[in-house]
């Protein structure tokens, strides 16, 4: 069953989101995980595609768009479908995606943004209520 993993992030700022992401998507990464990073609009998509390019200047962490890439180790999607992708979902939308219980694990981000904050308890109860194992991860600094 789908694990679903919440990271409580000490700040307000949506960006921080991001950041954490290319994060958490360089750590799976390396430890041998394919990420579907799954993106709420074409310009988060390339905010975080250009912070993929940057966030570590000295590793290159390979990714690329779902629609040209779709096979690739770390893919940036949008809209309903995944691809062939099932080993992790970072979820970057406001609400749960249709194939979020496809993937062995999801992370939800969230920061203190009130809407943000919202989407997140929807979505934590969503998956509360499909019987999904949660956990959450209330980190102390990013």
């Amino acid at each position: 069953m789908t694990k679903v993993d919440f990271y409580i992030l000490p700040s307000a700022d949506p960006s921080a989101r991001l950041d954490f992401a290319c994060k958490l998507s360089e750590k799976a990464w390396r430890m041998g995980h394919r990420i579907y990073l799954h993106c709420s609009d074409a310009a988060q998509r390339d905010d975080l595609d250009a912070r993929l390019w940057a966030f570590k200047g000295e590793a290159f962490v390979p990714h690329g768009p779902a629609d040209s890439e779709p096979d690739g180790a770390i893919v940036l999607g949008l809209g309903d479908d995944c691809g062939q992708h099932q080993d992790l979902l970072v979820n970057l939308d406001l609400k749960v995606p249709p194939f979020a219980g496809r993937f062995a694990r999801v992370a939800e981000v969230v920061v203190e943004d009130p809407a943000i904050r919202q989407a997140a308890r929807e979505s934590f109860r969503f998956y509360r209520e499909q019987g999904y194992p949660l956990q959450d991860h209330r980190l102390q600094r990013l």
